[in-house]
């Protein structure tokens, strides 16, 4: 780590602190050359890598604005995204890798997200599933109404035409 102030190669680590609820490291650093002092935060880089092969650091913003696209006239608040948001890097994160495809990614919003909201679910299932006709959309809907009378909830017309 290099001072700040006057460039030297080395510093010596006075005080360690976990930061934002242990996802980053606050350290108090003190220059043996000046002897000033200053703070690095350290925080385990992911990196996405996209379809194109191309790679970019992860930016939790960008599972806010697909999330955000599929509850479009969904009764689902901004707290309730940016905790989606949040539990999905959260899970992604603690797999331990350095990288991850974008496609899984999109995989890991799909439970935290038909939790939400089911219509949201089926419309952002239907990209990152690849949905192509009418059954894929028939199959989801199946496995949610399975999924319900399991956890024995009362069915939703999720599918059905109103009367």
């Amino acid at each position: 780590m290099h001072c700040p102030f006057c460039r030297h190669t080395d510093s010596r680590v006075i005080d360690s602190r976990t930061a934002d609820d242990g996802g980053a490291i606050r350290r108090r650093r003190q220059c043996p050359s000046c002897g000033r002092r200053f703070t690095t935060v350290e925080t385990a880089s992911l990196t996405v890598v996209k379809r194109s092969g191309a790679s970019e650091p992860f930016d939790r913003t960008k599972i806010l604005v697909g999330v955000r696209k599929a509850c479009q006239g969904r009764p689902v608040t901004d707290d309730q995204l940016a905790l989606l948001a949040q539990r999905v890097e959260e899970t992604i994160r603690s797999q331990g890798n350095a990288e991850i495809e974008a496609h899984e990614v999109g995989m890991a919003i799909l439970t935290p997200l038909r939790e939400l909201d089911e219509v949201a679910y089926l419309r952002f299932a239907s990209v990152y599933q690849a949905f192509e006709s009418l059954e894929d959309f028939e199959a989801a809907i199946t496995i949610l109404r399975a999924e319900r009378a399991a956890d024995g909830v009362e069915p939703s017309p999720i599918g059905r035409a109103s009367s």
